[in-house]
């Protein structure tokens, strides 16, 4: 049984995450703002404290906090978006550093937008970042690790997909809009989507922390992605309902803006490498499977 502590246990993937590991057995420690019910112990970011009980002896350490990205960013939003990544990563990282007994691993996640926008090209861990808002973030999110890794703690990061669950995400916008026959692609739907299910996440996640020779980045996503065209039919078929109204390239940019270009408009092709020679298999590959089990169907 290994003790896990979790940034952001209430959130979307935290939430599954810590009750996928009770169910294994396994003792969560769940940390978040003071006006978190769910949390058993409080960090004031603003002020960069965390009580340092929430890390003493814990075997791993899972940080999922951040500020939403699926919003029209003003430059407000932008600032939040970046700074509840770095700075929850920089107090997470000084407190289990400075604990008498700290983990011995950290999952400090990221995400496949590190790499840009870059059309058909296949990625993998070794690719080199791209441009743009969001690519721009995740470097400062996975740098701000560092003095975790200096004082030998094994730092991963998991460069997630997009996370494939009716709770929440992408997945949670969509079916509604399916489920009344609006559904479709979005502008060409030529751009790739990596994606992962649920089921497949948590256990990948489990996974690194178990497996002593994973360290730096390593890409969480399914070994097969599609376009948003493949996409929205998959979609449409689990469902049974028509993928046929497309949306316009003009009407997401007047709607969203600069964060509709980055996250629907364009997107990344990416193979998840390293986690396949680590020898994790997923029950999920392919995204019709996927989807069905993560909808129950």
């Amino acid at each position: 049984m290994a003790t896990v502590a979790i940034a952001g246990a209430s959130g979307f993937v935290g939430g599954a995450l810590a009750r996928h590991l009770e169910r294994e057995g396994h003792q969560v420690r769940r940390i978040g703002r003071s006006s978190s019910r769910q949390a058993q112990f409080h960090w004031d970011l603003a002020a960069g404290r965390l009580d340092p009980a929430a890390l003493d002896g814990a075997d791993a350490v899972v940080n999922l906090a951040g500020a939403t990205i699926a919003q029209r960013w003003t430059s407000d939003h932008k600032r939040e978006i970046l700074s509840s990544r770095v700075r929850s990563t920089e107090v997470l990282a000084k407190t289990m550093v400075a604990v008498r007994s700290p983990p011995h691993v950290f999952l400090s996640t990221s995400a496949i937008g590190i790499y840009g926008s870059r059309g058909d090209e296949p990625l993998d861990e070794g690719s080199k970042p791209g441009g743009g808002f969001l690519a721009d973030v995740v470097q400062q999110w996975e740098q701000a690790a560092a003095p975790a890794q200096d004082a030998g703690v094994r730092v991963i990061h998991p460069r997630l997909g997009l996370v494939m669950h009716p709770d929440g995400g992408a997945l949670a916008k969509l079916i509604p809009v399916f489920n009344l026959g609006g559904g479709g692609k979005i502008g060409k739907g030529t751009q790739w989507m990596s994606w992962i299910g649920m089921h497949d996440l948590v256990r990948a996640l489990l996974f690194l922390m178990t497996s002593a020779s994973a360290s730096g980045p390593i890409i969480v996503s399914a070994p097969n992605p599609v376009t948003n065209a493949q996409f929205s039919h998959t979609l449409g078929d689990v469902l049974h309902r028509p993928a046929v109204a497309a949306v316009p390239e003009f009407a997401v940019k007047l709607m969203f803006g600069e964060m509709g270009e980055e996250t629907l408009l364009s997107g990344q092709r990416v193979v998840p490498r390293r986690l396949l020679d680590a020898g994790f298999g997923f029950d999920f590959p392919e995204l019709d499977g996927a989807l069905r089990h993560e909808l129950g169907k």
